[in-house]
């Protein structure tokens, strides 16, 4: 045989082999046992950090930027179109300096503080828990409180409790009332301390365990229909230990959620622009991104260990893109820009949230306004939606929908030495419709997927599509459209499998019924 024949016959025999690795396959499987994907998942996070509260949600009921009791009307309505379930807040580590009588009353009578944590900035407490709370019933979302363990009191903390949940005769709600709100807001969900690990007091996982169970047996509802929901300081990214000591040393009647705390970056001390990055640091970026998979998956066993069913919540009530901030600003202000890297970073983030449904029922990405990975940028009157809010805006179908689990298969993204999965997905079903979320993460091939959906039946395919010719594309003031969905149209469907041709770095969105 010569050369060229062997030649011929050996790219005959393995260009079926090379088409198989280069095409993905998703396989539904579903099952009436799977859990509903909690709205609470697609949850935010507002910190008094940089221009996130002031500057950013909140600019005076003077200022001549249109708002609502101060709070930008622009912004208002934006998260009430993205379906906001929940809003965490005063913090993170300002939760833990944070004392919340402060920040009733008359403004002018208020105290101020230096905010240690982040530029050393001078707070005035304008930006108080009736703020707060408004601006929650504004959006339609539920609050999240973060309450002060590190350094306050079990007092000041069930004091803050009955003051915004009893309804009244009580010293609290008294004090409410006289501060013109008669009432109460019910706020249920509730974080015990934030990162006792680090910032909320450098504690060890068996002094914070007998803490928290302190602050817990000190809070009460009056409210029979609807109890607390008390989330414990968990653990930072995979101290098992942590999560492990919490689970053994609470009882299960004590707690309703575990948190956890997980950034995807470049290298932590050396973590890079948020817009001149180039492929060496988008890899790394999204290896750290992916990481939430085995971070969910292990934290839920030893959960499992003591809670086979399932009561007790995993909180990812931290999660996000975190880079340099941009250049000329206070680099305790965390403000980043927002490019395709980062809906790449929410896409994949959800989709694995959403396949952990049965243990994962929170989470809270960081943070919502100018700081972090933020759904909404400001500068003066201008505001833009950057690609994280439209990821999420497309996602939130899944919201309160039955999980369909999945299985992906396919070719990895390479990069070097080095392969991650490059397909990316999660599928749900709620009033006779179905959505299934596709992420595309390699930097530059487009991915033939066929998708097994012979079990659903489905007819009448949409998609929409969020994609960009760079990685580093981003939304500006000057061009706050340049990256929205699109219709996406590269698909066809035959015989329950449908083809879809994804493009690199890309996010989709497909409904049917």
């Amino acid at each position: 045989m010569s050369k060229k024949i062997l030649l011929l016959f050996l790219i005959s025999a393995l260009s079926p082999i090379f088409a198989q690795s280069q095409t993905a396959v998703v396989t539904v499987a579903p099952d009436a046992a799977a859990p509903t994907i909690s709205k609470h998942i697609y949850g935010h996070f507002a910190e008094h950090l940089g221009r996130c509260i002031y500057d950013g949600f909140y600019v005076g009921e003077k200022s001549k930027i249109p708002n609502t009791n101060g709070v930008r009307n622009d912004i208002i309505l934006a998260l009430k179109d993205l379906g906001v379930p929940n809003l965490r807040w005063p913090g993170g580590c300002f939760a833990d300096t944070y004392h919340w009588k402060n920040g009733i009353g008359p403004r002018d009578a208020r105290p101020s503080m230096v905010n240690q944590w982040w530029g050393g900035v001078t707070e005035d407490n304008s930006f108080g828990t009736h703020d707060f709370l408004g601006l929650c019933e504004a959006i339609g979302a539920d609050p999240y409180l973060a309450a002060n363990v590190g350094s306050g009191t079990v007092q000041e903390f069930t004091d803050w409790v009955q003051y915004v949940n009893h309804p009244g005769n009580s010293p609290m709600s008294e004090l409410r009332k006289k501060n013109n709100r008669q009432a109460p807001w019910g706020v249920k969900f509730w974080g015990v301390g934030n990162e006792m690990w680090g910032c909320g007091g450098n504690m060890t996982p068996e002094y914070y365990a007998n803490l928290y169970k302190q602050y817990a047996t000190f809070m009460t509802d009056w409210n029979n229909t609807d109890k607390l929901f008390r989330i414990a300081s968990g653990a930072n990214v995979a101290d098992y230990h942590w999560t492990e000591v919490l689970m053994r040393d609470i009882p299960r009647n004590m707690i309703e959620g575990v948190a956890l705390h997980s950034y995807s970056f470049v290298e932590w001390d050396k973590k890079g622009s948020s817009t001149g990055f180039d492929e060496t640091q988008y890899f790394a970026t999204m290896k750290t991104a992916l990481k939430m998979e085995e971070l969910v998956q292990k934290h839920s066993d030893i959960m499992d260990k003591y809670d086979a069913a399932k009561k007790t919540a995993l909180v990812v009530d931290e999660w996000g893109g975190w880079y340099d901030v941009e250049p000329g600003t206070n680099p305790g202000f965390l403000y980043q820009q927002n490019t395709m890297r980062d809906a790449m970073i929410a896409g994949t983030t959800l989709n694995i949230f959403n396949n952990h449904s049965d243990r994962v029922r929170m989470a809270n990405l960081a943070q919502t306004v100018n700081v972090l990975q933020a759904v909404i940028l400001t500068k003066d009157d201008k505001m833009l939606l950057t690609p994280t809010y439209h990821v999420m805006h497309l996602y939130k179908v899944h919201q309160d929908a039955k999980l369909i689990p999945i299985k992906v298969s396919g070719p990895n993204y390479t990069f070097g030495k080095e392969n991650l999965p490059a397909i990316s997905a999660s599928a749900s079903s709620k009033d006779g419709k179905t959505h299934i979320s596709l992420v595309n993460i390699d930097a530059s091939k487009k991915i033939t997927t066929e998708v097994k959906l012979d079990a659903l039946k489905l007819k009448n395919f949409s998609a929409q599509i969020i994609s960009s010719a760079k990685l580093q594309d981003h939304n500006t003031f000057d061009k706050p459209n340049a990256i929205t969905p699109k219709p996406f149209k590269d698909f066809t469907y035959k015989n329950g499998t449908l083809s879809v041709n994804i493009p690199p770095f890309s996010v989709i969105v497909f409904e049917a019924n």
